[in-house]
């Protein structure tokens, strides 16, 4: 397999589309148990800090805009491999998702 379908993005790639963000944007990111996954196309949501939740929960979730405690944050969502097999040969990261709710 060659590096480039391995790897949905380069460090350029990423840089780019970072770079359309507001730059003092926090980042954040989805995960599950251990290991590396790829990242999907990242994006600005709407979230809420919930600090008591779980671990396997998230400390921050989505919301509602207008929410008083709400703020944007770019989210670098992982790429489910079950997913990339059903779709195309270089997943591009834009389908949908409960996260982009």
């Amino acid at each position: 397999m060659k590096q480039e379908e391995r790897f949905q993005y380069t460090v350029k790639e990423l840089m780019e589309i970072l770079e359309t963000f507001p730059q003092d944007a926090p980042v954040v990111v989805s995960g599950y148990e251990n290991g590396f996954e790829n990242i999907r196309k990242p994006i600005l949501k709407e979230l809420i800090h919930k600090r008591q939740n779980p671990d396997w929960d998230g400390e921050f979730q989505p919301t509602e805009k207008g929410d008083p405690d709400s703020f944007q944050a770019v989210l670098l969502r992982r790429v489910k491999r079950d997913q990339i097999r059903s779709s195309m040969h270089r997943f591009t990261g834009d389908w949908f998702s409960r996260a982009d709710e």
